[in-house]
């Protein structure tokens, strides 16, 4: 961590605090003891996240035949690792509450939409684990978007021309959303793979996992407003994708979180 991101953390009144439920959640899921029934105990402490949670299984995105009116239908139906992956997508939307935040909140789950179908498509990694380091790539943001809004518009109107977001970023901040998104994670004490994925979605090749960075990257890339085919080829290697038809693919992604979106929404 440089000195600026530390300076940038330490002197927020208010860091953001990782929801209890998603770190119950994600400590549920990686102990090889616990069951669904765990799961649904801690849903079913909070009636707006069950409520939620009911709503989203029995929405288009799911598909499922037939009526579900019960947490524990819905999880048993889902699995534990889909099940996560709703937790952390309703529990942490009031994070991106601030007008500043909704479009990355819209923009995390198309993230997390794409890198989802892709790791899925390609059998890269666990898809669910995908949708969870889609969501959360862009982490650092909720911080930068603290800031000076005079420099953030600044950055916004150099991104919009061209520039490079990371080098815009540390061009008024002397650090980017990557850097302070890492250090975030480790607060909340995010798995390694996670912090890793956030520190280097821009750089891939300088990560420890380039393949989850290659995927992050990509879906990054082809979620982009104004998208114009312009991808580094070198980190889509490590992934062994033939990107022929981005547009295609694009296309596909945008589709299917449109509808998680929307129910998400409601």
């Amino acid at each position: 961590m440089n000195n600026e991101t530390a300076k940038l953390i330490n002197n927020l009144k208010n860091v953001p605090a990782m929801p209890n439920v998603v770190i119950q959640a994600l400590n549920i899921v990686k102990d090889p003891n616990s069951s669904i029934k765990d799961l649904g105990d801690i849903i079913s402490y909070d009636q707006s996240l069950s409520l939620k949670v009911l709503n989203l299984v029995n929405s288009a995105y799911y598909g499922f035949a037939q009526q579900i009116t019960s947490i524990t239908r819905a999880l048993a139906l889902l699995g534990m690792n889909q099940a996560k992956n709703i937790i952390v997508a309703v529990a942490m939307k009031p994070m991106f509450s601030s007008e500043e935040n909704k479009e990355l909140w819209k923009h995390s789950i198309t993230a997390a939409v794409g890198c989802e179908y892709i790791a899925s498509y390609l059998n890269i990694m666990d898809s669910e684990e995908a949708f969870v380091i889609g969501f959360l790539h862009d982490i650092g943001k909720i911080i930068l978007n603290m800031q000076d809004k005079t420099a953030l518009n600044k950055i916004k109107e150099l991104v919009a021309n061209g520039s490079d977001v990371i080098e815009a970023e540390r061009m008024f901040f002397g650090t980017d959303h990557a850097e302070v998104g890492a250090e975030l994670a480790k607060k909340w004490q995010l798995p390694i793979l996670l912090t890793n994925v956030i520190k280097y979605h821009h750089t891939p090749n300088l990560a420890s996992v380039p393949k989850e960075c290659s995927l992050v990257y990509l879906v990054d890339k082809l979620i982009q407003d104004g998208f114009n085919g312009d991808v580094n080829l070198d980190y889509v290697k490590n992934l062994n994708l033939k990107l022929d038809q981005p547009s295609i693919l694009r296309d596909s992604i945008l589709r299917k979180a449109d509808i998680l979106i929307s129910e998400l929404s409601s």
